[in-house]
């Protein structure tokens, strides 16, 4: 075995939740280990966006500029029944057009830039915790065995995760009803079905990737998802795609092929001791509306600061343990809204009444609204009034909410909102030019940055005087009073004064 290495967090996968967690951890001083199974990427993608809320995330740490070709998409659907997203103020449904080994390469440069030890070709086999730190065992590609010694383990090693099992992660839900075929397919000239189409005996998606290359889905109904290997022949894909559509692309090939299922999995607590779990690995469901990678990434954001700071040793008591408050809460939401869509999109003909009935309410603006929220998850909330996370002081209506995009005159010029959170440091919007709020605030100047400004929009805020934002970009509190910043503070980012750092 190797030599132990000493570090504060070990992260097992290296896919967008591993990477995007390894660069929050880096903005919050902690030293981070990634290990990845696979020699080098893939390049294959079964995600081709994510959602509004994930590229904000992006946004709010500078990363938009590096997705060539980011385009947004005001129409959205549910369960396959389209409408216009942008019934919500702020809202679309999500980025378009950029396969998911673009994201993870945009994510790995910027973790690696920030510090992060990337380590690929590493199997994770097993893990011993105790009271001061988690002692994981790996197999590199030549066999050699290899020990990391970290203080925290966060496994996001997908749906399934290997940490999941090894840390004893309780995982009840649903098991598949129905497998599907994925396939990015050459050469077959294939009719375009962009957002599937129901035929006698099942469902199908078509649609152009680029020159030449088409992203298909195959679902036939009463399709049993036992026997089903991850990783098909193209010929059963072919075989499937003519029995529904009668369209022979036999003569064609494929890049990758692979399939899923509509099960249906999450775990029950997504801390155990010092092993953490984040995205896939805490959560399965149905592909649906480019949500997987989403959740998993603001998984990441939620647990990357909180994390930093439990390591670096200001977080408050109880701060580690908002993540499963807060993420579980998400997750349950996230597996209700795809079973629902799966039921109406998937479902045979015994389907068609939901179906229909879905095509009548999302004429009325409320339910567009509601449906919106949900997919787009901008309609995310924390810790509103009381509960297992403790009260968030106030009830402003941004409270527990993402801070939203919006433009502020300040003494160095106009500054959007997101920019304020590229240092992945707290913030203190002081909108009322207030001397005292800001001397408060002093106390935490190595972990929330305080910037004076003037929104460009009359009530942009709700008519706060101040807002005091989490490095996740979530509104902690908002007020106008020292005594009620100062609580805040201490809730959020612990003590005030610098921390003897361990």
């Amino acid at each position: 075995m190797d030599a132990e290495i000493d570090v504060d967090v070990i992260v097992i996968g290296a896919g967008p939740t591993g990477l995007m967690l390894a660069g929050e951890l880096r903005l919050g001083g902690a030293s981070v280990v990634v290990a990845e199974a696979l020699e080098r990427p893939t390049g294959q993608s079964r995600g081709l966006g994510f959602t509004a809320r994930a590229l904000e995330s992006f946004d709010q740490r500078g990363l938009v500029p590096r997705f060539e070709g980011l385009e947004t998409s005001p129409m959205g659907h549910f369960g396959g029944v389209v409408f216009d997203y942008t019934v919500l103020e702020d809202a679309h449904f999500g980025a378009r057009g950029i396969p998911q080994s673009a994201t993870e390469a945009v994510l790995e440069e910027w973790a690696g830039e920030l510090g992060a030890d990337i380590r690929r070709g590493l199997v994770f086999r097993s893990l011993t915790q105790d009271d001061d730190g988690v002692t994981v065992t790996l197999t590199g590609a030549d066999g050699a065995g290899h020990r990391l010694r970290g203080r925290y383990l966060v496994g996001a090693d997908g749906g399934h995760s290997a940490v999941r099992r090894a840390g004893g992660f309780n995982f009840p839900g649903t098991s598949a009803t129905r497998g599907m075929y994925l396939a990015d397919v050459v050469g077959c000239a294939v009719k375009p079905r962009p957002l599937g189409e129901r035929l006698p005996g099942g469902m199908v998606m078509a649609a152009p990737l680029s020159e030449g290359v088409d992203r298909i889905i195959v679902c036939e109904d009463g399709t049993p998802p036992a026997g089903r290997s991850e990783n098909p022949e193209f010929a059963e894909v072919a075989a499937a795609w003519q029995r529904l559509t009668g369209e022979d692309i036999s003569g064609g090939g494929a890049d990758w092929v692979s399939s899923f299922t509509d099960a249906t999995r999450q775990v029950t607590a997504y801390r155990r001791g010092r092993v953490l779990l984040a995205g896939d690995a805490a959560h399965i469901h149905l592909p649906a509306g480019g949500q997987g990678l989403s959740t998993g990434v603001q998984d990441a954001v939620n647990l990357g600061w909180k994390l930093a700071a439990t390591v670096r040793g200001h977080a408050p008591e109880g701060l580690l343990d908002t993540y499963h408050e807060e993420r579980h809460a998400v997750g349950e939401r996230l597996l209700s809204n795809t079973r629902a869509q799966g039921t109406v999109f998937l479902g045979g003909p015994e389907s068609q009444p939901f179906r229909d009935l879905f095509a009548e309410l999302i004429g009325y603006d409320e339910v567009k609204r509601h449906l919106a929220g949900s997919v787009s998850h901008l309609d995310v909330r924390y810790g509103a009034g009381s509960g297992a996370a403790g009260p968030w002081l106030t009830e402003h209506r941004l409270t527990g909410r993402r801070l939203p995009p919006r433009v502020l005159e300040t003494p160095a010029g106009p500054v959007r909102t997101p920019g304020l959170l590229h240092s992945g440091q707290g913030v203190l919007l002081d909108l009322a030019g207030d001397a005292a709020l800001r001397g408060t605030a002093a106390g935490w100047k190595d972990r929330v940055d305080t910037v004076t400004g003037i929104p460009r929009e009359a009530d942009a805020f709700g008519g706060a005087a101040a807002l005091l934002v989490r490095p996740d970009g979530y509104v902690a509190w908002a007020g106008a009073d020292t005594a009620g910043l100062a609580t805040a503070m201490r809730r959020w980012f612990g003590a005030p004064g610098s921390p003897d750092l361990t």
